[in-house]
């Protein structure tokens, strides 16, 4: 019989994700799997297929129950997923949190962007592309009644700090999306029917981007109202391209993904990993669209020779 040489894998990971449907998490994901590869480890990336806190906490106290031998999970509420983080280091479960964090809990990494910068540079840009006058309506994802999201209120407070010294910028609403573009769309064209001298919008996730976007030229708004948009999702960049979205602010969820297992596989085997791994923003307009894109075509070729 031929001999397998398959490698059993070392560890078995768990991830828990906001939700399976966002473009953002299956970014996540696709870094998890790249590690998983790379470090020898099994991975099972789980969580809601649309954002709801009950069914995450649940797929969290499954991969306690299973005496997984690691942990990375989205925190929707700190209070809330608290108790349940620090039950799995109290049965030496190693956790790391990604995107959003819970400060207060025994988990030994965070993983993710700094929100609040994330927030900050998108209210530059708005500055930016309005010459400093704009009304302003900012579009937020939405999330179930019975949790909070720390990172969307980081980037509004960003947002905020960053306009504060802008007299003429104004926030007209801070309105929240449902689950899917046409639920963005919707939020959008509410917006401009009820707030006329609204100007510029910001969204802080990929699908209200590409909803607002869709609804900006459905209007004929496109040049009228100034879009700030999230993440580098191949139609947010041909927006961009088209005029139609000034800029974007971007994390690295495939980073994201992947530092996540690496800090797993160094908690099992040294027993520390670095308590903050940022994984960095990136600002997009049409200035430094061809770069930007050069850039990340020269990292995915260094990726196919790893």
């Amino acid at each position: 019989m031929p001999k397998d040489n398959t490698k059993r894998p070392e560890y078995h990971f768990a991830i828990i994700a906001q939700n399976t449907d966002d473009p953002f998490w299956q970014s996540v994901k696709k870094g998890t799997l790249e590690a998983a590869r790379a470090f020898n480890v099994a991975v099972e990336f789980n969580g809601p297929r649309f954002t709801n806190i009950v069914e995450e906490l649940q797929y969290l106290d499954i991969a306690i129950a299973s005496r997984v031998d690691g942990i990375a999970t989205h925190v929707l509420d700190d209070k809330q997923f608290t108790p349940l983080i620090d039950k799995a280091v109290n049965m030496n479960i190693p956790v790391v949190t990604i995107e959003t964090d819970a400060k207060t809990s025994k988990r030994s990494s965070f993983i993710g962007t700094n929100s609040f910068k994330l927030g900050d540079e998108g209210g530059k840009l708005i500055a930016e592309a309005t010459g400093g006058k704009a009304k302003v309506a900012v579009i937020l994802n939405s999330y179930s009644d019975d949790g909070e999201n720390i990172a969307q209120n980081l980037r509004v407070a960003g947002f905020r700090d960053a306009i504060k010294n802008y007299p003429e910028i104004e926030i007209k609403t801070v309105q929240s999306s449902r689950m899917g573009i046409f639920s963005a769309e919707e939020v959008t064209q509410e917006i401009l029917n009820k707030f006329p001298d609204v100007n510029a919008i910001f969204c802080t996730s990929s699908k209200d981007t590409i909803g607002a976007a869709q609804v900006i030229v459905d209007f004929n708004r496109v040049g009228d109202v100034t879009l700030i948009g999230y993440s580098d999702l191949k139609e947010v960049l041909r927006y961009v391209e088209k005029g139609v979205i000034y800029g974007t602010v971007i994390s690295n969820p495939v980073n994201m993904g992947y530092e996540s297992i690496k800090a797993l596989v160094e908690l099992k085997k040294k027993k520390r990993t670095s308590s903050y791994v940022d994984t960095g923003v990136n600002v997009v307009t049409g200035k430094n669209l061809a770069e930007y894109n050069k850039m990340m075509e020269t990292e995915k070729g260094q990726d196919l020779l790893k």
